[in-house]
């Protein structure tokens, strides 16, 4: 779907609060990516708690994938630009992520899973997103979805922003995924060179949008390839506002804060020491699966 809707215009937009440049990393068994949220930036993003970009056309940056391992209480998000990638869980989820597609998995309670190249060759491109879970919806059961591009609202302001909505909704279109209580908003929005795109959000969500094509201007601060700006909160503004300063794709994320405590071990994201401790004994005991 790709419905073409009248501009909104924010009058109160949002400013840049702060950019932060990701840094280089591995995971997995040798992924290349760039971590841009990590455990620093729990509290300011909450309920975001990572944000992975990985883009790369040579093999040996990706091939290996990401093999057999655990998660629990939270949800995650994986968005592909381009390329394919497998999905098999411990709960017996299976499926093909292919380019311009998005999977959705709740890890809940404790899954075990893999996610794993199935290109030798060619680019690979895109982006994973852990969500948080309130605390009385940690140990619910596993669950998955995954959504290809055909399949994947989207909508083109008269301005030429051509807008894909992979959670939550904007403008009026409901995208692929909703989620209760932190009501996630992601979108991936192409801009042309001059154009721009304004979109409310509630006050009091926090939000933040990376630049991974080109360079965009919010309330007049540029913001350029590989940045992540961080948008203030006021009680009186009433959204963002962006003007592509060349062609450019941003992918914006935005949602209700928990206020709940945050204790993160690696692929264990609880809200106690001792929940930390269940959660690893769990594993090892091979409980996490079951």
């Amino acid at each position: 779907m790709n419905d073409r809707v009248s501009v909104i215009t924010v009058n109160r937009p949002r400013r840049v609060e702060q950019r932060i440049t990701g840094h280089q990393t591995s995971d997995g068994a040798g992924v290349k990516l760039t971590r841009v949220i990590g455990q620093a930036l729990h509290r300011r993003l909450d309920p975001f708690l990572m944000l992975d970009a990985f883009r790369s056309d040579h093999p040996e940056d990706y091939i290996a994938g990401f093999p057999d391992h655990p998660h629990r209480g939270f949800e995650t998000l994986t968005y592909l630009v381009a390329g394919r990638m497998r999905h098999r869980d411990s709960a017996g989820h299976e499926g093909l992520l292919q380019s311009g597609g998005l999977q959705w998995m709740l890890a809940g309670r404790g899954v075990i899973h893999a996610e794993l190249p199935e290109q030798e060759q060619g680019e690979m491109e895109g982006f994973q997103l852990w969500l948080n879970l309130p605390a009385n919806a940690k140990m619910s059961a596993p669950d998955y979805r995954d959504v290809q591009e055909s399949e994947i609202p989207g909508f083109t302001t008269t301005e030429g922003a051509a807008v894909k909505v992979l959670m939550g909704s904007s403008h009026g279109v409901a995208g692929a995924i909703a989620r209760p209580v932190t009501e996630p908003r992601v979108l991936d929005i192409r801009l042309p060179a001059g154009s721009r795109f304004d979109d409310r959000l509630p006050p009091e969500h926090h939000a933040a949008l990376y630049v991974y094509r080109g360079t965009v201007a919010i309330s007049g601060s540029p913001v350029h390839t590989r940045q992540l700006a961080i948008l203030e909160q006021s009680a009186d503004s009433d959204g963002l506002a962006l003007t592509a300063e060349a062609d450019s794709r941003v992918l914006l994320i935005a949602g209700r804060p928990l206020h709940e405590p945050i204790v993160a071990h690696g692929p264990f994201v609880m809200n106690t020491e001792a929940e930390i401790r269940q959660a690893i004994a769990d594993y090892q005991a091979g409980r996490l699966a079951a």
